[in-house]
């Protein structure tokens, strides 16, 4: 009953429309009345969960996201991307999805993805005669690679969700192959569509005009050496990376690329800090509601729960996706990761799954929740910024649907893909 008036109480007030930091906050205040937890105890879980080195992490991520995303970034890194895959037939929708890559590399932000690369990219794929909304759509899905590749916020939330018990280092490097893996499934389906509705190829670039371009592009892709160069030699942690790269995109945009004007600055800090005050007050809230399930022994219950079902692994994993896969249609990801993590890794744990890999299978879950209807916050950006109502866009993302299942299958029940790059690498 004890869990049920928590659960309840988040439901009606995420129903009405309240903030998701402000429901969690509110559920857990009664889920702690009603077991006569009292609530300074929960003072002590909100002011303990915000009190971390590592979330330090998240600001300078996305404050060094935003500096490149609004400072011109996009454009050189999809000229960048033409170099390599502009002239094959289809080819600005491979561009699209390998100026994704890039840029996700460096804002690790699915939104900030499809806003930058599509306001770009979608105009010009529809100059080119795609449709507007299948342009959207490819955005959209591309943009995935983002939650997956590093330096992912989403990582950094769910290490810290997961006790501090999975470093963010390892959760980064884990988060490379199924990336990858996504972006070129993405490809490899682009040109299918290509190939059958006729799409236009790109011309090749001249040997110069693509120097002059990689040099362009090279001083933001910098920023990716700098996070991934510094973490892998021991040189920084995450964190002290995440500080550095802030740095130097600032450095970058506006001395070397210049395309970001002085007085734009102070707006973009106020929207830095605001992004950045709703992720910590939800991550207090999130760490005070987690308390109250533990005290509730909820983890220990579901864990019965998925138990009773099968004692299968890999059935278990099925019934868990499908799980993840329709909570992350109804709320966004990082309230998932911070509510549902410290309820399903006692589950995964005893079925012997690294918490790693669940990680990697939970980032891909979400991120399609991302892109699905009704909360779908990359799925309504990608709406906005094409100009298309967002029934359009989900027809077209259909297909795109089928190829993340598929990739979430791969990533579900071949642990090597997460786990084979951090084991190379001496961080497990």
């Amino acid at each position: 009953m004890d869990a049920f008036v928590l659960l309840f109480t988040l439901g009606v007030l995420l129903a009405v429309g309240m903030p998701v930091a402000f429901a969690v906050g509110l559920s857990a205040v009664v889920g702690a009345l009603y077991i006569e937890l009292p609530l300074e105890a929960l003072m002590i879980q909100i002011t303990s969960g915000v009190n971390k080195f590592s979330l330090l992490a998240i600001p300078f991520f996305i404050l060094a996201g935003a500096i490149m995303a609004e400072g011109g970034i996009a454009r050189r890194l999809v000229n960048f991307a033409y170099i390599f895959v502009g002239f094959i037939r289809g080819g600005l929708s491979l561009v699209n999805i390998v100026a994704s890559t890039f840029f996700g590399a460096i804002s690790g932000s699915s939104v900030a993805d499809t806003a930058s690369i599509g306001s770009v990219m979608i105009p010009e794929m529809e100059r080119k005669g795609y449709p507007r909304e299948y342009a959207a759509a490819v955005t959209a899905s591309g943009s995935v690679q983002a939650i997956l590749i590093p330096p992912s916020h989403n990582s950094v939330i769910y290490s810290l969700a997961a006790g501090g018990t999975v470093s963010i280092a390892t959760l980064f490097i884990a988060g490379v192959l199924p990336g990858l893996l996504l972006g070129v499934g993405l490809m490899v389906m682009c040109m299918g569509f290509a190939h059958r509705r006729g799409y236009p190829k790109g011309e090749r670039i001249p040997f110069k005009q693509a120097l002059k371009i990689f040099f362009d592009a090279l001083w933001g892709l910098m920023t990716v050496v700098i996070i991934m160069g510094g973490i892998l030699t021991g040189v920084f942690t995450a964190t002290e990376s995440a500080a550095v790269a802030c740095i130097w995109s600032f450095f970058v945009t506006m001395f070397i690329y210049r395309d970001y004007k002085w007085s734009e600055l102070p707006k973009l800090m106020f929207r830095t800090v605001k992004t950045v005050t709703i992720v910590m007050i939800l991550i207090g809230f999130a760490a005070a509601f987690g308390a109250v399930m533990t005290y509730m022994q909820l983890p220990m219950r579901i864990t019965e729960f998925f138990t009773s079902l099968s004692d299968n692994k890999y059935v278990i994993l099925m019934y868990l996706n499908i799980m993840l896969l329709l909570v992350g249609t109804l709320m966004d990801m990082a309230p998932l990761i911070l509510i549902l993590t410290p309820v399903l890794l006692p589950v995964t744990n005893m079925l012997g799954i690294n918490p790693v890999h669940f990680g990697m299978i939970m980032m891909v879950n979400l991120g399609i929740g991302l892109v699905t209807p009704p909360v779908g916050s990359v799925l309504f950006v990608a709406s906005a910024v094409s100009k298309r109502k967002i029934e359009e866009v989900v027809r077209s993302m259909l297909p795109f649907y089928a190829m993340l299942l598929v990739v979430l299958a791969l990533v579900t029940y071949v642990p090597a893909i997460s786990l084979w790059l951090p084991g190379v690498l001496g961080m497990m």
